[in-house]
């Protein structure tokens, strides 16, 4: 037995979640001694007390003491004055008074001769009994006599107070979920490339995950700097050889120049793409509120100032994201240049709602396979045939930065195929 039926109907927050493991059990609680005191106290409180009533009515019209006032004093009834045609039509009772059925219910099973009863208030309570041949009696007597008075006192205090504790209860809860809510925050800031201040508190548990979070967030900057200096050294290790090698070639004939020229600018272009990896995760600016879409429309144009095939071609929504800037240029142009690479023309489109920030950057080259897109998303992976080598000299890192810099900001780079071009079209999306 299974209840996922059941699922779609509770709350999806903390909070909503801790207020209802809260309130059902007290509201619970209230709806069964409300159940037991209705049929205790209303039922079979005021059904024995309205049978005791009934026997003295009977006792005061019964034929041996019907003569005797004294016994209507002792009984405490009232006999008051009324005419044959004065019955009323029918009984009488305010609709909200429940105890109140229950009385005409017993007096007209018990009081021999039971014609009217009507409870108008509070206080008093009308009988009218006619035995046979005799005259129809009015009887007056206090309600308090047939039913407990104000018996809806246990339920007002019982709400009352259970609503108080209810809030308190609540307000000490919230005191308590705050530290998981807080740990929560800066775990999804720290998804999204932003460090926020946080110190474990709370309860032992909560300050003991709070610390691995904190070891956990540690350790991986760590790692990213090691990455980036480890990249760093051996980049500027590499450039001392290599103007050596440049200053030495340049000496040698045309012929035999050129080659290795060529040779020594390709690695140039390796070490920098390996230093644009590691800055991809390791860029430290803070995240600034970016205009959309002029942000994303003057990278288009300083690509195409640099001679790329690339327009803007759709821009929908206007606002501002909170964007590390220098990292998604880099992204976006590691795109632009990658379609240019493999394609002969390039366009982008940016859509902003919400929810969420869109880019896309399409192009008509030979596109991805779609069992293959996952793996181009990794570091130093080219596809073949897909990604022809001898159309550019990447070192497969372009995607695998843009898609760094995506999961920096909280996001993910999308990979699919163009509808409108026939080529790849690679979206990165970036929540808000």
């Amino acid at each position: 037995m299974t209840f996922d039926w059941l699922k779609r109907y509770m709350p999806r927050g903390l909070y909503g979640r801790a207020a209802l493991i809260l309130l059902l059990p007290v509201v619970a609680l209230q709806l069964v001694v409300s159940v037991v005191f209705v049929q205790r106290h209303f039922e079979g409180v005021t059904e024995q007390m309205t049978r005791e009533i009934a026997r003295q009515i009977n006792t005061s019209l019964d034929p041996q003491w019907v003569d005797d006032p004294g016994i209507a004093r002792a009984l405490r009834l009232d006999f008051l004055p009324t005419e044959p045609d004065a019955l009323p039509s029918q009984d009488l009772r305010r609709w909200y008074d429940f105890s109140g059925i229950v009385v005409i219910r017993t007096l007209r099973s018990y009081v021999i001769g039971f014609e009217r009863a009507h409870l108008v208030d509070d206080w008093t309570v009308l009988v009218w009994v006619q035995r046979g041949d005799d005259p129809l009696v009015l009887i007056e007597f206090d309600r308090e006599r047939a039913s407990a008075s104000n018996p809806h006192q246990l339920l007002v205090n019982m709400v009352v107070f259970g609503a108080v504790l209810t809030v308190i209860a609540y307000l000490y809860l919230r005191n308590q979920l705050r530290p998981i809510t807080r740990l929560a925050g800066a775990a999804e800031a720290f998804g999204r490339g932003r460090h926020v201040p946080y110190s474990p508190s709370g309860a032992v548990e909560v300050r003991a995950a709070g610390h691995a979070f904190l070891d956990m967030r540690a350790r991986i900057e760590r790692q990213i700097e090691q990455r980036t200096m480890m990249l760093s050294g051996i980049s500027h290790d590499l450039r001392t050889p290599l103007t050596r090698l440049r200053l030495a070639v340049s000496m040698l004939d045309d012929e035999d120049r050129e080659p290795l020229e060529r040779d020594i600018d390709d690695m140039q272009r390796l070490i920098d793409a390996f230093l644009d990896f590691a800055r991809g995760n390791a860029d430290s600016a803070q995240p600034e509120p970016t205009d959309i879409p002029d942000f994303v429309q003057q990278v288009v144009e300083d690509c195409a100032r640099s001679g790329v095939p690339v327009t803007l071609v759709e821009a929908t929504g206007t606002g501002q994201v909170m964007l590390r800037q220098m990292a998604i240029r880099r992204a976006v142009e590691n795109l632009i240049n990658n379609a240019e690479r493999y394609g002969s023309r390039c366009e982008v489109s940016v859509a902003l709602t919400d929810k969420s920030l869109r880019i896309r950057i399409e192009d008509d080259g030979p596109g991805i396979a779609t069992d293959q897109r996952d793996v181009a998303l990794r570091p130093f992976v080219r596809l073949d045939p897909a990604r022809n080598q001898d159309k550019g000299s990447g070192v497969g890192l372009g995607l695998a930065i843009a898609a760094d810099i995506a999961r920096a900001h909280g996001g993910v780079l999308r990979l699919g195929e163009s509808e409108t071009m026939g080529g790849l079209r690679a979206d990165i999306v970036i929540g808000r």
